[in-house]
C-alpha cells in the first residue's frame, strides 16, 4: 500500500476549514429563497432560441450564470435616467433612481421595481453562499443581492450590465 504525499492532507484541511469559516460569515445563514411572480406570465424559450436571440455574452450571463469582468458593462457608471428591464423578455426590474455607486463596478440597486419582478434562489458554488437574483419572467440570470448597500433597505442588488436594457422613462 502506498501512501499519499502528506501535502494532499494539508490542501485537504485547508479547503476543509476555508467551508467551515464561510459558513460563519455574516449574513451566511441568511440566504432567502423566493420566487417571484411576473408581471405578464412566463417566458420560455429553447437554449438555441435564446442563443438566436441575444449576443454571446448576453447568453454567457444570463442563461449560463456568467459575471461580466468589474468595471467593463455598460451601466455600471451611467447617471442616465429610466428604467432597468430584462435584456432576455424585457420585464421592468430596476428604476434608475434606486441606482448607487457601490465602487464594485458593475451596476448597483437598492431595491427592485416590485419584488415579484425577480426570484431570489440560493447560490452556494465556489464555496460561498450568497443569494442569486434571476428575472422572475425568464429566469435569467441578473446577478447577486448582498445585505450591505444603503437606506433604506440596506440592500445592494449588484446586478451585470449584460443582463440589462436601459429603457428611458417615457417610452
Amino acid at each position: 500500500m502506498t501512501r499519499a504525499p502528506i501535502w494532499r492532507f494539508a490542501v485537504a484541511a485547508l479547503v476543509g476549514l476555508a467551508a467551515v469559516a464561510l459558513l460563519q460569515l455574516p449574513g451566511a445563514g441568511k440566504i432567502v429563497e423566493r420566487k417571484g411572480i411576473p408581471m405578464d406570465g412566463r417566458v420560455e424559450k429553447t437554449e438555441q432560441e435564446w442563443q438566436a436571440q441575444l449576443t454571446p455574452e448576453q447568453f454567457q450571463v444570463t442563461r449560463r450564470k456568467g459575471t461580466e469582468r468589474a468595471f467593463t458593462g455598460a451601466y455600471w457608471d451611467t447617471k442616465q435616467d429610466g428604467i432597468y428591464a430584462c435584456i432576455c423578455c424585457g420585464q421592468p426590474l430596476f428604476d434608475a433612481k434606486t441606482k448607487f455607486d457601490s465602487g464594485t463596478g458593475w451596476p448597483s440597486y437598492w431595491q427592485p421595481l416590485d419584488k415579484n419582478r425577480v426570484s431570489l434562489v440560493a447560490d452556494n458554488g465556489w464555496l460561498m453562499r450568497r443569494t442569486e437574483v434571476t428575472c422572475s419572467r425568464c429566469d435569467a440570470h441578473l446577478g447577486h443581492v448582498f445585505d450591505d448597500g444603503p437606506p433604506p433597505t440596506g440592500q445592494r442588488y449588484c446586478m451585470n450590465s449584460a443582463a440589462l436594457k436601459l429603457i428611458d422613462r417615457n417610452e
